[in-house]
């Protein structure tokens, strides 16, 4: 099932990863699991699992993915969502995106997708048990990025659990430190503002008054964290 109501595309989003999320091209190009290991370095399925044992076994409830994402995570959440009666919702502002997902899907994951503004979500306040933002905030601007967690913790209810898993500033001595600054600097410039800094100093009033729990992945190149409402 599909919510469309065809939000604007930003024009970061055409001008900066038209290679990579927006034309159907760079669909087919990128949807390939192996491919995406290798970008992450071999560490997509370590990032995918620690996803799916942070939630758990029971997703009961309403679980949230604020974005798409290459690879088999989302059709994993759903089909673990959909053994305990429960249901994945996942939003994105491009349709082809959209698309791409629903080709991963099956009828019995009770799976929906919408077609929606991380930003501005059409939905109610405190009305998902879980939320996931997987490698979404290295690609916003920093205004993006705020209100996409801004939405996140008003869908949430009390007692729901948001994960974010993204990049961070590898350790000094990390044998890819370089060659990965100059991929993210020309390729994906939104992303060295995760470098050098916390998440809590990239948005400090998003994550003001939570208590965070921070996991280091691949000498410290990626992270994920966790907060409960």
């Amino acid at each position: 099932m599909s919510h469309k109501i065809a939000p604007p595309i930003p024009d970061y989003l055409e001008e900066t990863y038209w290679w990579a999320y927006v034309r159907p091209s760079a669909v087919r190009f990128f949807e390939r699991q192996w491919l995406i290991n290798f970008i992450l370095f071999g560490n997509y399925v370590t990032l995918r699992n620690a996803v799916l044992d942070e939630f758990g076994d029971d997703l009961a409830g309403r679980t949230l993915q604020m974005s798409c994402c290459y690879g088999d995570l989302s059709p994993r959440l759903a089909a673990r969502a959909a053994k305990n009666g429960g249901s994945l919702d996942v939003i994105d502002i491009l349709e082809v995106q959209l698309d791409n997902l629903r080709r991963k899907m099956t009828p019995e994951m009770h799976a929906q997708t919408l077609l929606m503004d991380a930003t501005a979500l059409a939905l109610p306040d405190q009305s998902y048990d879980r939320v996931l933002l997987f490698f979404l905030l290295h690609e916003e601007p920093q205004a993006y990025r705020e209100k996409s967690v801004s939405e996140a913790l008003r869908v949430l209810k009390p007692g729901g659990k948001l994960v974010i898993v993204d990049y961070a500033q590898p350790a000094k001595w990390h044998p890819v430190r370089f060659l990965i600054y100059l991929f993210l600097a020309r390729l994906e410039p939104y992303a060295v503002d995760l470098w050098g800094r916390e998440l809590a100093d990239v948005i400090p009033a998003q994550m003001a008054g939570r208590r965070w729990q921070k996991s280091s992945y691949f000498g410290g190149l990626y992270q994920k964290l966790v907060s409960t409402r």
